[in-house]
C-alpha cells in the first residue's frame, strides 16, 4: 500500500485519542448549541476509546485560569496533561506519553480548533505523526476560525474526518467484539 493511502487509515494497534482543552471556562465562550453537539461527539469518542482500549490523553490549557476539563467528559482516573503552550507538544510529558505507547496515529479533537488543536496538529505532523482531525468534535468561538482550521489542517497533511467515520475505521469489521456497543453509542450520542 502506498504511503499516502496508508496514512488515511486509523489502525487500532497504534492510534491514540487526544482531547484538547475542553475546559469549564472555555466552553462558556462557545455558542451553546454548537457546544452541545460537539460534546455529544466528544463523549462518543471518549466512551468508544475506552471500549476499544485506545490510549486517551486529555490536556488542559492553564487550568488555573480556564478551569478543569468538563466533568461530563472526563472518565475517572483519566490522565490529564497541563500545559501553557498552545500546542500540546510543548508539554514534554505529552510527547513522552505518545512515545512510550508507540503511538503513530492520532485522532485529534477538542478546542479551540484554530489555536491549540491546530498548533498541536502542526507539531504532531512535524514530528512524523499521522493525524486525523474529527471535524465534528472540534470547535472555535467563531465560524471563520473553525473553517480556516479545517482548511489549514488539510494543507498540513491531516485527514479531516468525522467521529463516526473514524470509529468505524478503527473497528474495521462488523464482527469486531465492540461493534454492537459502539453502534449503540453512536445512536445515543449522535
Amino acid at each position: 500500500m502506498n504511503q499516502d493511502l496508508a496514512n488515511l487509515w486509523l489502525p487500532r494497534s497504534d492510534t491514540a485519542l487526544v482531547v484538547v482543552d475542553v475546559q469549564q471556562r472555555l466552553v462558556l465562550a462557545m455558542e451553546p448549541a454548537i457546544y452541545r453537539r460537539m460534546l455529544g461527539k466528544l463523549r462518543l469518542l471518549v466512551e468508544a476509546a475506552e471500549l476499544l482500549a485506545l490510549p486517551t490523553i486529555f490536556t488542559e490549557q492553564y487550568p488555573a485560569g480556564l478551569g478543569a476539563t468538563v466533568a461530563e467528559l472526563l472518565p475517572a482516573g483519566a490522565p490529564i496533561i497541563e500545559k501553557t503552550s498552545f500546542s500540546c507538544c510543548g508539554a514534554p510529558e505529552f510527547v513522552a506519553a505518545l512515545e512510550e505507547r508507540q503511538i503513530r496515529h492520532i485522532l485529534l479533537c477538542g478546542m479551540e480548533a484554530h489555536v491549540c488543536v491546530y498548533q498541536t496538529l502542526l507539531d504532531l505532523r512535524r514530528l512524523g505523526y499521522v493525524v486525523h482531525l474529527a471535524a465534528d468534535a472540534i470547535s472555535s468561538r467563531k465560524k471563520i476560525d473553525y473553517r480556516m482550521a479545517l482548511d489549514n489542517a488539510r494543507r498540513a497533511g491531516a485527514t479531516v474526518t468525522t467521529t463516526e467515520a473514524a470509529l468505524f475505521q478503527i473497528l474495521g469489521d462488523s464482527k469486531a467484539p465492540e461493534f454492537r456497543a459502539i453502534s449503540a453509542l453512536i445512536k445515543e450520542c449522535g
